[in-house]
């Protein structure tokens, strides 16, 4: 342990001599790590960022309601709603095969341009909802992948209850489902916390779009380190809860 961290800082104090001592360092830190133009756009920025938490917060409970109900259409064995199969597989397979931005543009453009009534105008809700229909069909996959893992005596034991077929799925199948997959589902929620920064193409004033009109006033690139430092802070601790689940789901199956 005490050689790995003393490697460690070998090569980290190597890179950083390497960077700091390169002949193009004293440019490079005046236009990407100014602490004159990080202290003057930190305000902005951080006021923006909120605008990103919210965006976070209301989009990944509406991804999961999304997520469980493909996952779940998908998997219930109804020929009934086939119909409804049919739905869910176009959807997951053409939200999952289309770039994000793209749907960003598609749907913060063109629904306004519909003109239907009740149509949302807001940037904000054009902004969840596509990025709920991109990530929903993620998230889908997901949860189905999860389900069909349940072994089928689960299914029976049920039954054998007297559970009928949605409580057996809503109270044993689903609920050991959700536990399975939490470390998958949480890394897509890593990357919609990162991917809530594609809204600034819309014209929503978040993060990156706050730093992006301080640099093009200053021409210093520094406010965009200074928004990258704002969702490395966001996204660590997700990042480190899903280490934790990994980890702890791996002692479960292994019986420690």
């Amino acid at each position: 342990m005490r050689w790995a961290a003393v490697s460690t800082l070998i090569v980290l104090g190597g890179i950083t001599i390497a960077v700091t001592q390169s002949p193009g360092w004293e440019r490079v830190q005046a236009t990407f790590f100014s602490w004159t133009d990080a202290k003057e756009s930190f305000p902005d920025i951080a006021r923006s960022f909120w605008l990103n938490i919210r965006l976070f917060l209301v989009i990944e409970v509406l991804v999961l309601i999304v997520g469980v109900a493909v996952a779940v259409v998908r998997v219930v064995p109804t020929p009934a709603l086939a119909p409804l199969k049919i739905l869910a597989v176009i959807y997951a397979d053409v939200f999952r095969g289309t770039p994000t931005l793209l749907v960003v543009l598609l749907i913060g453009f063109g629904l306004p341009a519909l003109e239907l009534g009740g149509m949302p105008t807001s940037l904000f809700w054009l902004g969840v909802i596509a990025l709920t229909l991109s990530y929903g069909a993620y998230v889908g996959e997901v949860i189905r992948a999860g389900i069909l893992s349940i072994h089928p005596t689960q299914w029976a034991s049920g039954r054998a209850l007297g559970l009928s077929y949605g409580q057996t799925m809503r109270q044993v199948v689903l609920p050991q489902a959700i536990r399975r997959v939490a470390p998958p589902l949480l890394n897509d929620f890593v990357s919609l916390q990162k991917d809530t920064a594609l809204l600034a193409t819309i014209g929503l004033v978040e993060a990156l779009r706050s730093a992006q009109v301080y640099a093009g006033d200053n021409f210093n690139f520094t406010p965009y380190v200074v928004a990258a430092c704002f969702f490395i802070v966001a996204t660590i601790p997700l990042a480190r809860f899903t280490d934790y689940l990994t980890v702890r789901s791996l002692r479960r199956e292994n019986g420690l």
